[in-house]
C-alpha cells in the first residue's frame, strides 16, 4: 500500500472532518473544514468545499506539492439518502480524482463504524436533524430517506425541538395552548420581551431560524423542572428514535441479537437523562439484548477504520489510528455543540 493509503471524510451541513492515513494506520493529517452537503450547497458547491478541504488536508500533511490520489477514498456524507444521491454524488467525486478507489456512504455509517467494534449494528444521530442506519452482520443495510416532511420525518432533532418550543410558548401566550415555562424561558434566552418578539425576529431575519436549535437545553431544563409541555416535546423525540431503531432491527431481523446501538449527535451527547433513559428503555423493548454506546470519538474515525479494513489492514493498524484520530487531532473540543449564539 502507498504511504498515503486512505482519505477518509465525514461531511455534514455545518462541518467536514477529513483525515489522511498511512497503510499502517498512522495518521498523517486531520482537519476540520466547513460543511459540504450537496443538499444545502448544490453539487458544484459541495465539490468546491471538498476540494478546499482536501487542499487544506494536504498542506497539513506537508504534501501540497507531491501528494497524488490516495489508494482509497471513503466519503461518508450527509444527504446520501437515496440511490440517486449515490449515483450523482459518486460520479462527481470520481471526477475529482481524490482517490483511485472510492466508497460513498451516508454519514450515519461513519458514526456506526466509529462506535461499533463489531462493524455492524444500528446508529442514531440526533443533532440538528435526526437519522438512523442499520447494518446486519451479513452486510444487509437499512437507511431512511430523511428528506423532512415530504418523507414522513415529522419529528426531527434539535432544530425541530427549538421550533416547537417557540411555537408552544406562543400558543401558551395567546390561549391556544397549555401554560408552560417555555413562555418565559424562550424569550429570555434571546434577550427579548416575549415569545412573539422572538417569532417576529425570526420572521424578519434578525434571528436565523437555525438559531432556534440552541433552545434544546432550555427544553431539557424545563422538562426536568416538571413542565408537562416540555416533557411532551422530549417524549416525541424519544418516541421517534425508538421507532427508528425498532423498525431497523426488525427489518434486519437482528432483534434477538446483542445489537450494538450507537447514539450520537448533539441532543444525545447532551447527557440529558430523560432523553437517554427513554431511548434506552424503548429500544430494549424492541431489542432486549441491545448494547448502547454514546459515541465519544469523531465519526470520521469510523470512515477511516472502514477504509483500513477494505485495504486489508490488521487490528494493529486500527488500534494505532483509534489512538491518533481524535477530536484533539481535528482541533475540535468534542461533538458538535447544540448551542449556537443568537444571530
Amino acid at each position: 500500500m502507498d504511504d498515503v493509503a486512505l482519505l477518509a471524510v465525514d461531511g455534514g451541513n455545518s462541518k467536514t472532518d477529513l483525515a489522511l492515513v498511512a497503510g499502517d494506520g498512522t495518521l498523517l493529517a486531520a482537519v476540520r473544514t466547513p460543511g459540504c452537503s450537496h443538499q444545502r450547497l448544490g453539487l458544484a458547491g459541495a465539490m468546491s468545499s471538498l476540494r478546499s478541504g482536501v487542499a487544506k488536508l494536504r498542506t497539513a500533511a506537508g504534501r501540497s506539492g507531491a501528494y497524488g490520489p490516495a489508494e482509497l477514498g471513503v466519503f461518508c456524507l450527509a444527504g446520501i439518502d437515496l440511490p440517486v444521491d449515490d449515483d450523482r454524488v459518486g460520479a462527481a467525486l470520481r471526477g475529482e480524482g481524490f482517490a483511485h478507489g472510492l466508497e460513498v456512504h451516508n454519514d450515519m455509517f461513519a458514526m456506526l463504524w466509529a462506535g461499533s467494534p463489531a462493524g455492524w449494528g444500528v446508529a442514531v444521530g440526533a443533532g440538528t436533524g435526526l437519522n438512523c442506519v442499520g447494518l446486519a452482520p451479513d452486510g444487509r443495510e437499512v437507511r431512511f430517506p430523511s428528506l423532512g416532511r415530504i418523507s414522513g420525518d415529522w419529528v426531527a432533532g434539535g432544530r425541530w425541538l427549538g421550533v416547537r418550543a417557540l411555537g408552544q410558548a406562543i400558543r401558551a401566550g395567546d390561549g391556544r395552548g397549555e401554560p408552560t415555562e417555555l413562555q418565559r424561558a424562550v424569550p429570555e434566552y434571546f434577550g427579548l420581551s416575549d415569545p412573539m418578539a422572538v417569532a417576529e425576529a425570526v420572521y424578519t431575519g434578525r434571528i436565523e431560524e437555525r438559531s432556534l436549535l440552541a433552545l434544546a437545553p432550555t427544553v431539557f431544563k424545563a422538562a426536568a423542572g416538571g413542565d408537562p409541555v416540555a416533557r411532551e416535546l422530549i417524549d416525541s423525540v424519544v418516541e421517534e428514535i425508538v421507532n427508528l431503531v425498532g423498525v431497523t432491527v426488525r427489518r434486519l431481523e437482528i432483534a434477538d441479537l446483542a445489537v450494538p446501538v450507537v447514539l450520537g449527535g448533539g441532543l444525545l451527547h447532551s447527557g440529558d437523562g430523560m432523553l437517554l433513559d427513554g431511548v434506552r428503555a424503548g429500544v430494549l423493548e424492541a431489542a432486549p439484548k441491545a448494547e448502547f454506546r454514546v459515541l465519544d470519538a469523531p465519526p470520521v474515525l469510523g470512515a477511516a477504520l472502514f477504509g483500513l479494513a477494505k485495504l486489508g489492514a490488521g487490528p494493529e493498524a486500527a488500534a494505532r489510528l483509534s489512538e491518533q484520530l481524535t477530536y484533539d487531532s481535528l482541533g475540535a473540543v468534542g461533538p458538535a455543540e447544540l448551542v449556537e449564539p443568537p444571530a
